[in-house]
């Protein structure tokens, strides 16, 4: 890890594709098409180009993970996730998608624990296998 790319630094579009977690199909390479996709859609969505390279801020991934949220746990067609930050364009701040970000978060803190739920039925199974 490099110390002196702090947080507030530009991320690479590679970057920005697995903060996401977008997955690759099979033996392809990073999706990073589906981010240049959403800077078509998305006018918010801005990076700043240097010698042909995209470069987001912090700001602009937290705007990626909340159109990722919209889209693929949501369901929302592109038209309903626009429709979601163009009434918030002039302020994209906490207040205005504090429902939407509830949501969010909440959704996050449910697959964590399906997944602790999963581990505990797994160490219990186990745990049943090897007691005479």
């Amino acid at each position: 890890q490099n110390m002196n790319k702090s947080n507030n630094a530009y991320k690479s579009i590679g970057e920005v594709v697995k903060i996401l977690g977008l997955k690759p199909k099979k033996g392809q390479s990073l999706p990073t098409h589906t981010i240049r996709f959403w800077e078509k859609e998305f006018k918010q969505i801005k990076p700043k180009i240097i010698n042909n390279r995209r470069y987001y801020t912090t700001k602009q991934i937290e705007l990626c993970k909340l159109i990722k949220f919209l889209l693929k746990d949501k369901k929302m067609t592109i038209k309903g996730a626009k429709n979601v930050l163009n009434s918030n364009i002039n302020k994209l701040d906490d207040y205005n998608l504090y429902s939407l970000k509830a949501d969010y978060h909440k959704n996050k803190l449910k697959e964590k624990s399906k997944h602790l739920l999963r581990r505990l039925k797994e160490l219990k199974k186990y745990g049943k296998k090897n007691s005479h």
